[in-house]
């Protein structure tokens, strides 16, 4: 398996990790989860918004990934690509829990370009 697939599997676990700083709290209320986050403000709201984002990057993501592999791009490429991916996605959870908008905004920017790039560096090994 490539790193680059890995990857796809860290990013799959992400929003379980943001939602997980989300819960950790000493009144979270797991008999009924939903309600009780729709409920919570600053640091806590904005680690459940930042799961929520994950789940939104990830399927263009994978499919990025697994598009440059058909497409036989470079592999050490693919796995470059998909490294940054991981590490802007990171701190984009860092940023948007620590209410840092621009920052927040400016990784996420990154995050959408290598995915889009994952598409398109199948094009250049042709």
């Amino acid at each position: 398996m490539t790193i680059a697939y890995w990857c796809i599997l860290v990013a799959g676990l992400m929003p379980f990790v943001a939602i997980g700083i989300a819960k950790a709290s000493k009144n979270y209320d797991n008999n009924n989860p939903r309600d009780w986050i729709l409920t919570r403000q600053g640091r806590q709201k904005r680690a459940y918004q930042a799961h929520l984002n994950c789940f939104e990057a990830f399927p263009f993501f994978a499919a990025g990934v697994i598009v440059a592999h058909l497409a036989h791009a470079t592999q050490s490429t693919i796995d470059y690509l998909a490294i940054s991916f991981i590490a802007l996605r990171v701190a984009y959870i860092w940023f948007y829990i620590a209410d840092s908008a621009t920052l927040r905004s400016l990784v996420w920017i990154g995050g959408l370009g290598i995915s889009v790039a994952l598409f398109t560096i199948g094009v250049a090994a042709k």
